[in-house]
Parts: structure tokens; sequence; C-alpha cells
């Protein structure tokens, strides 16, 4: 299986040793993420330190053990969907997760955010689905 993971999914992974952390970390599954995460998780370090109790150094540590199970998909790979990605969702920071969903045509797109769910037509996996389906395992 190969999926699109959202930020707020590898914020989460940042924040709490948790579900989240272990899924990201199952070899079940292979996770792409436009570089555009990298840049809208900067933006939050301080907020993910503070809940996390990490300071930057093990932020920084945490944040690239958490990449070695993520690949990072260029802008050029994805861009020709950012146009049609815009028409399926009105959140800007949504839009890259879409188009990089749409370009690889990979098996769905993991994300806990409500406003994912309501799209028809994208195959949205939650949290709480796969972790039921690893429980299976």
């Amino acid at each position: 299986m190969k999926l699109v993971v959202d930020s707020n999914i590898i914020i989460s992974a940042l924040i709490k040793k948790g579900i989240t952390r272990r899924i990201i970390f199952s070899p079940l599954i292979q996770f792409i993420t436009p570089e555009y995460t990298f840049e809208e998780i900067s933006k939050y370090e301080k907020l993910i330190c503070k809940k996390a109790k990490l300071n930057h150094d093990g932020f920084r540590l945490l944040l690239n053990i958490i990449f070695e199970n993520i690949l990072i998909i260029p802008k050029e790979d994805y861009e020709n969907k950012l146009n049609i990605a815009k028409t399926i969702i009105k959140d800007i920071n949504d839009i890259p997760f879409i188009a990089l969903y749409l370009a690889l045509k990979v098996d769905g797109i993991w994300s806990d955010d409500k406003h994912f769910k309501t799209r028809k037509n994208l195959l949205i996996f939650r949290t709480k689905e796969l972790a039921l389906i690893f429980k299976s395992k």
C-alpha cells in the first residue's frame, strides 16, 4: 500500500509516541509526502517542541528518523496537478497533498482533517482506520 501522508499526521507523530508513530514506522505501507511538508512542519517547530518536551536538536533528530520512512516528492513531480487539486479542495495548505495523490495514483491519503473526508473523489484513510488494519495483521 502506498499513501500520501498529511503534515498533520507527521506533526502528531512528532508530538506523541503512539499509534501514529507506530504506523509511520510500519514496513507494510510506503509513505510519500510533498516537499512542502517540511516547510509546513518547520512553521510549527516551537509548538511541537513545547508539546513534545523536545529541544531543537531532539526535534531535528526525531524529524529525521520519521522521514527515514517517508519519501519526499519534489514539486516538479506533481505541479501539473495543482490546478486540478485547487478545484477539489479550497484549503491552500492541502492542495499539494491532493495534487500528489492525483499525480502518482497512490492508494489514498492519510489524514485526520475532517474536510478531506467530505471529498467523494478521494480515498482518505484516518488514523483509526489504519490502526484497525494493523490490529488485524
